[in-house]
């Protein structure tokens, strides 16, 4: 560690502005880099390519603050390619045909072009489209960050001649040793009590940039010293948590969510709703994806849940936010303890394939009302038994159109009021074998 802040940039001139921690600390080399020895290690597949000699075009997926500028840059200067950093959000077309044009005066004189681009997924199509000669023939070797799944937001052509690597977010111990050299960058230990750092190390939320930003902050209070969790949460307002509404993370939370419910955990449902809520999520949105989880995996195995979450949704509808969340959350507990059953939803999907295939088949005539003396002549409604005359209430009839097949579609479990729809079903099917047999 120490040959490693030997190398730190040394103190700024008089009448120069002192650079950001941050930047100050920024790896010299790819070793150096923090949290993703999976892509960088000798196994990796960075480290495979750059041991081969064989660097692709790649896509770096991964939060912020976790190295992809770094990585790239240092990319750059392992394979002795010029680096070239743009920015989705800024450049537009014009911006880029000087950015292929300076590439390909590179290579004409003998050095390739390593470009990055960051927020890439904010190019359209025809943006992304762009790149794609340049880098076939060589001009440039591309590396893009996102923050957003590239399976969604990137063109399928742009994928197909990139490599996707998945960079994590920091977990505490990477936090913490980040934070250690931190401290022997500022040539002194941060005025925390061991709470407090780990509150502080909290506060990151897995971003590395954010954590050195933080630690700047408290390391310039003067005359500080034992600070605890409670003084550190009056100094610092702590980072909000990556989230957004429309993104990748909205879309891997609500399916956290679900699948919580689904495994009957409401601990783990709870948590789930709350990040989100956290995260700033319309509770409107929520209220309607809990009533749907109980139509989808409860259904008829218990009818009350999808009661309790509509009267959960009028509740907050009445009282707002932050009170009318308190019954999104008691709907949510109630559907992870609720018996579950997929087998409405199952019969649903089975008897919209079989109308599909079926297309327009005519009821059977015996169903059809006559209210003419013409339709009573074609035959409608004779030969129509009614239930209520017949014994036990059913009559046993095929409902299905002529010729077709009675289809199955609605298989109850043995859990919860199913148990007893699968009761009455099966009761059905002795009295409707016997009927037809008879």
């Amino acid at each position: 560690m120490a040959d490693l802040f030997d190398q730190l940039d040394p103190p700024p001139a008089e009448g120069h502005a002192p650079r950001p921690l941050a930047d100050r600390l920024r790896p010299k080399a790819l070793s150096e880099v923090i949290g993703q020895e999976h892509v960088l290690g000798p196994d990796g597949p960075l480290g495979v390519m750059l041991a081969s000699g064989s660097l692709s075009s790649l896509i770096f997926w991964g939060p912020p603050g976790v190295g992809k500028t770094t990585i790239a840059r240092l990319l750059a200067d392992e394979t002795e390619l010029a680096f070239v950093q743009i920015s989705a959000i800024f450049t537009g077309v014009a911006d880029l045909k000087k950015v292929f044009e300076a590439a390909r005066m590179r290579r004409a004189n003998g050095q390739g072009t390593l470009l990055f681009v960051d927020e890439i997924h904010r190019f359209n199509k025809a943006q992304q489209d762009g790149f794609l000669p340049h880098m076939e023939d060589g001009t440039i070797l591309l590396v893009g960050a996102t923050t957003e799944n590239p399976s969604f937001e990137l063109n399928a052509a742009l994928l197909s001649r990139s490599q996707v690597l998945v960079l994590d977010r920091l977990d505490l111990p990477h936090l913490e040793l980040l934070a250690q050299r931190a401290e022997q960058a500022l040539g002194r230990a941060l005025p925390l009590t061991g709470p407090a750092r780990e509150a502080l190390l909290e506060m990151a939320d897995g971003d590395g940039r954010a954590l050195l930003n933080l630690i700047e902050q408290v390391a310039a209070w003067t005359g500080a010293d034992h600070i605890g969790p409670e003084d550190l949460a009056q100094r610092l307002m702590k980072r909000a948590a990556q989230y957004d509404k429309s993104g990748d993370a909205h879309f891997n939370l609500i399916s956290a969510l679900h699948k919580s419910v689904r495994g009957s955990d409401p601990d783990a449902a709870l948590y789930w709703l709350t990040r989100m809520l956290e995260g700033g999520e319309d509770p409107r949105y929520l209220a309607r994806r809990i009533t749907r989880m109980a139509i989808e995996d409860i259904g008829l195995a218990d009818p009350q849940a999808q009661t309790v979450c509509l009267d959960a949704w009028q509740v907050f509808e009445r009282l707002g936010s932050p009170e009318g969340e308190l019954a999104l959350a008691q709907a949510v507990v109630y559907l992870a303890l609720a018996p579950k059953s997929n087998a409405g939803y199952a019969a649903y999907k089975n008897a919209r394939a079989a109308a599909k295939r079926t297309g327009s088949e005519p009821p059977p005539k015996h169903i059809l009302n006559a209210p003419t003396g013409l339709m009573k002549d074609q035959g409608y409604g004779a030969g129509y038994e009614y239930d209520h005359d017949a014994e036990a209430g059913f009559s046993g009839q095929d409902y299905f159109p002529d010729g077709m097949k009675r289809g199955v579609y609605y298989a109850p479990v043995e859990r919860g009021f199913e148990r007893e729809l699968k009761r009455r079903l099966d009761y059905f099917a002795k009295l409707r074998a016997r009927r037809q047999g008879g």
